[in-house]
């Protein structure tokens, strides 16, 4: 065999070989069912320093297989003499690679429908048919000013990098109500709870928001997360239902993360996260607190958060909001604030059309008893950390305080 038929083969085996693999991750995008708690934990390559819009890096493959090879060129590349075997090798290849090129074409088309679910160039007014009565006028300018002010942010920061994530983890953490059409991005420790009741009671399985107990919330499994829709059902609901997201300021909801997870009996966080941060951070820690994982300092926890190499992954409570509802990236509808969380939820469920009986709970899920979390609980904490630690959490958050118009802290 000379050398041109060694190269043939080898760039026959190739490209047969990309197209098996090109077909076999088709297969496998089209079989998810929506393991939203399974992409949350996923590590993602991208640098979100100024999130950008844009096309996901990967696009979704057609399932169907690449045509059969003509029984010309099957025949051929039987042929008796080598040179005949040669170009047999040739025309195979060339076919394969046209076949590739095809592929990528109609993929590329098919994927470049999906471009719309991301910032639009103008802001679409709110429909605002549904509300009544004139008491609403204040909340309804609020909620103008915060949809200006961020589109415009990501507007001014969001032209140069390119986000490569796939669209089925961009709309992981948002949970869909389909009777009106409602999809809420979930931000915990900023009223998710109650959000997770509500919608429960919009899509008629609870009479009432007050007899929902935390665990039905929580690890029901009631709700469906948009992740679980094929790609044109979630592209027709990020493109027709109406798109909210309520968030906190970033340090609050920190703390407030903090105090919940460790300072209260835990049996998935200490064990999980506890031990890991105490066997990091703390010196001559004593068998105790390495065994059960209890009572974590706020400074080991923030020397965890800030730390690159992290002795365990991130969770959704203390994750930026940036990064798990991607509000440069979905044009949400409906921008809530925990800080006049009541008044932002009600009129929200005017706008949709919800039964006039229901209002937004205004119970406290758990440890009902402890004080919540304040800006002057807060400071307390932060009384804990160095200045430069200060500066380097604030830091972290950074793109949450820009967004959503939030003020800085004195660090």
């Amino acid at each position: 065999m000379n050398l041109r038929q060694v190269f043939v083969s080898v760039l026959m085996f190739g490209v047969a070989g990309l197209l098996l693999f090109m077909y076999l991750q088709a297969w496998i995008e089209e079989q998810h069912t929506g393991s939203g708690e399974k992409l949350q934990q996923q590590i993602i390559n991208q640098d979100f320093t100024l999130p950008p819009p844009g096309t996901p890096r990967r696009a979704a493959w057609s399932r169907s297989t690449p045509p059969d090879l003509s029984k010309h060129e099957m025949a051929v590349s039987g042929g008796r003499h080598r040179q005949s075997k040669a170009d047999a090798f040739s025309v195979v290849a060339a076919s394969l690679v046209s076949q590739l090129s095809d592929r990528q074409k109609m993929t590329e088309s098919t994927f470049s429908r999906f471009r719309g679910v991301y910032l639009a160039a103008a802001l679409h007014p709110l429909n605002k048919t549904l509300v009544k009565g004139g008491k609403w006028k204040d909340m309804d300018s609020a909620q103008e000013k915060r949809r200006s002010f961020l589109h415009d942010f990501c507007k001014k920061y969001n032209s140069r990098k390119k986000l490569r994530t796939h669209l089925v983890h961009l709309v992981s953490r948002i949970y869909v109500e389909d009777r009106h059409k409602v999809l809420y991005c979930e931000v915990p420790k900023a009223g998710c709870s109650n959000w997770k009741r509500v919608l429960m009671v919009l899509n008629g399985l609870a009479s009432s928001a007050y007899n929902i107990s935390h665990d039905d919330v929580h690890y029901g499994k009631h709700l469906r997360k948009l992740d679980s829709y094929d790609l044109k059902g979630i592209y027709t609901r990020l493109n027709t239902y109406t798109k909210t997201i309520f968030v906190r300021d970033p340090m609050e909801r920190l703390v407030s993360a903090f105090r919940d997870k460790f300072e209260h009996p835990n049996s998935y966080y200490h064990p999980v996260f506890g031990k890991a941060i105490i066997k990091k951070y703390r010196h001559n820690a004593n068998e105790e607190a390495l065994k059960t994982g209890s009572g974590v300092k706020f400074k080991e926890f923030i020397q965890y958060l800030l730390d690159s190499q992290r002795p365990v992954g991130m969770d959704i409570h203390w994750e930026q909001v940036s990064k798990l509802c991607y509000p440069c990236l979905i044009s949400y509808d409906f921008i809530g604030k925990f800080e006049t969380l009541e008044e932002d939820a009600n009129y929200f469920l005017q706008l949709v059309g919800a039964p006039a009986e229901l209002k937004f709970p205004k119970f406290k899920d758990r440890h009902s008893s402890d004080e919540r979390t304040s800006a002057e609980v807060v400071r307390q904490y932060l009384k804990e950390l160095s200045k430069e630690e200060r500066q380097l959490t604030y830091d972290f958050y950074y793109l949450d305080y820009l967004m959503f118009n939030y003020t800085s802290p004195i660090v």
